[in-house]
């Protein structure tokens, strides 16, 4: 058995040298000596005299942002590409120190003394200096946290104290993960491998047995070890949060996603009343295929049997993805290519990785926007998506950083999944229009399966997840009660999480059968990042809407598409959406996205499936 297919990704490798020559470049701590040298003069010149020198503080700021971006990316890329990297992480804690020092000592003053601005001094600073009136969208989103700020004093030690604590916890687990091995006919299997191997394999028998591999390696030691981080996650995160006196631990998530609880909740009860039912549907026409009753979780995202299985090489799935795009938008087509060009993607799936994929976009000083992305390609169609997906957030993270510069860049968590997902939203299309010219509708189904397999991971799945999550974190949305975090043993959250499944995919053995599911809660990094998830699930249905709009706006659609990406952070939902003739704040919009994605491909599936004479 080969454990990972040669697919040419394997010299795809990101070139950093516009950041650093490598860890012991003396520029690393040249920069860092000059950042806080900055701070240093940014406390002296602005320090109790916003109300005069706002647009000078917030260009001031926009250079120290940059100038931290620089060194906190580059060695979290080299961390990601080899987790074993002592050097990289001797000198990512050492700079984390530092600069958290400086940043509680010299920095923390901006932030309390904005939100304390009168709004007339804003109107009036924005009305003679550009920079102010430019960033008027980043002033509203920091002053929208005046509540839950606290003293100059507290915030201080919180910000010293912040490298050694919860997130150390997640920065570590991601190291033990990314050393995880799985027993499997002799041979020892990352996580990554295992999951695709368990993801590709065309024997349920097979499949099924290496969920069992997988769940038995996450048991045992490093189930203790996951619910500990989550406990110390959640437990500090609860303290902080209750100190700053949010409404419920998502409140704070929330805001930073510029998103209404009514409207995070509304997501929440449409996929679970709408888009839970149209799953368990897709998995029983996936099971008849399949000639089984009741599903093992294994098959989850098999592959249909008359589905190609060719590894697809890299540079096969590069034109696929760039095709894609450019029938789209050139624009966007060029971008990619940029990426491509100037060695921004690192794509092999080797041991020693982090696992999963990622983009990482920041603005170097001087304003030049750059985008990394991390993948472990092993040339499956689900791979070939990854691809499409993290290049989306990669061109989003461009265009916005050119527009909007580092402080309005980034669209919150709930809003920067749109690029991503028009991504592979154009990617199936294309496909989809390709095996059209071609007539062959086995090829098509095959497809369609796939997509409707992503899609309900996207929304399902991840809702799913932020259920497990609210009650991990103490939080009842029915009863709006906010209990304590409990310190739960493994065996304990394996059942919160076991239970948290039934609401969505059926009682057991209804559709599926759950055995081997117990621990796999256990390698979800996201519930260190908490309530991170449910942004998938809304960036998803939300790009599903604005993708069936593309029909009706025409020749209109690619500009206005542009101009929401070239937004980044400075718009909410409703205002990126309202040029398209949409509003996520309708009571209907969820229920609409659901309506457009997956009903309408789960019912386009089984027209085709009864057409074959593939059911059982």
């Amino acid at each position: 058995m080969s454990k990972a297919p040669a697919t040419g990704a394997e010299s795809v490798r990101w070139n950093l040298s516009a950041l650093y020559k490598g860890v012991g470049d003396p520029t690393i701590d040249a920069d860092v000596t000059e950042w806080i040298d900055r701070a240093k003069a940014f406390h002296a010149a602005h320090k109790g005299k916003l109300a005069e020198t706002l647009g000078q503080a917030i260009r001031d700021y926009s250079e120290l942002s940059m100038l931290s971006g620089k060194t906190g990316a580059y060695l979290f890329l080299l961390t990601s590409v080899n987790t074993g990297d002592a050097a990289a992480k001797a000198k990512m804690a050492e700079l984390d120190k530092a600069t958290s020092q400086a940043s509680a000592e010299y920095l923390e003053f901006f932030t309390l003394e904005l939100v304390d601005l009168d709004d007339a001094v804003i109107a009036a600073q924005a009305a003679k200096d550009e920079t102010v009136k430019k960033h008027l969208p980043w002033l509203k989103q920091v002053r929208l946290f005046k509540p839950h700020v606290l003293t100059e004093v507290v915030e201080s030690a919180l910000t010293k104290r912040s490298p050694f604590g919860a997130g150390s916890w997640s920065e570590f687990f991601d190291e033990v993960e990314a050393d995880l091995r799985f027993a499997w006919k002799g041979e020892e299997l990352s996580l990554t491998e295992i999951l695709h191997l368990m993801t590709e394999d065309p024997d349920t028998t097979v499949r099924a047995a290496m969920l069992k591999a997988l769940n038995d390696g996450l048991g045992g030691m490093f189930a203790k070890y996951s619910a500990q981080t989550l406990y110390m996650v959640a437990g500090s995160g609860e303290v902080e949060d209750k100190d700053r006196k949010y409404a419920h631990p998502m409140d704070s998530r929330n805001k930073s996603s510029q998103l209404p609880d009514a409207v995070v909740d509304a997501l929440h009860k449409a996929v679970t009343e709408k888009a839970g039912p149209l799953a368990q549907r897709f998995y029983r026409l996936k099971a008849g295929i399949l000639g089984k009753k009741v599903l093992a979780w294994s098959d989850r995202n098999a592959p249909m049997p008359f589905a190609d299985t060719t590894v697809m090489p890299w540079t096969k799935a590069m034109d696929i993805v760039l095709s894609a795009y450019r029938s789209f938008s050139p624009t966007l087509a060029a971008l990619v290519e940029q990426s491509a060009a100037n060695g921004w993607i690192d794509a092999p799936a080797m041991k020693g990785r982090r696992g999963g994929a990622y983009n990482y976009s920041i603005s170097l000083p001087g304003n030049l926007p750059i985008s990394f992305t991390f993948l472990n390609y092993l040339g499956s169609g689900r791979d070939i998506m990854t691809v499409a997906h993290e290049l989306g957030h990669g061109v989003h993270g461009l265009l916005a950083g050119e527009a909007q510069g580092t402080l309005m860049a980034h669209a919150p968590i709930a809003l920067c999944e749109t690029a991503s997902v028009f991504g592979e939203m154009t990617t199936f299309n294309y496909l989809m229009s390709e095996l059209d010219k071609s007539g062959d509708k086995t090829a098509k189904l095959a497809l369609l399966m796939d997509k409707l397999n992503d899609i309900t991971n996207t929304v399902v799945r991840q809702i799913g997840f932020s259920n497990f999550e609210r009650r991990l974190h103490g939080w009842n949305p029915e009863t709006e009660s906010w209990g304590p975090v409990a310190k739960r043993s493994a065996d304990e959250i394996d059942t919160l999480w076991q239970e948290s499944l039934y609401p969505l995919y059926g009682q057991p053995d209804e559709v599926f059968s759950y055995e081997h599911t117990s621990h796999l809660w256990a390698y979800i990094s996201h519930f260190h990042r908490p309530f991170y998830v449910y942004g998938y699930a809304f960036g998803e249905l939300l790009t599903q809407s604005l993708y069936a709009a593309r029909p009706r706006l025409g020749e209109k659609f690619e500009p206005l598409y542009l101009e929401m990406l070239r937004a980044g952070g400075t718009k909410d939902a409703k205002e990126l959406l309202a040029p398209f003739g949409l509003d996520p704040t309708s009571a209907t919009f969820w229920e609409e996205g659901i309506k457009v994605s997956m009903e309408r491909l789960i019912t386009e599936a089984e027209t085709l499936t009864e057409e074959l004479g593939l059911t059982t």
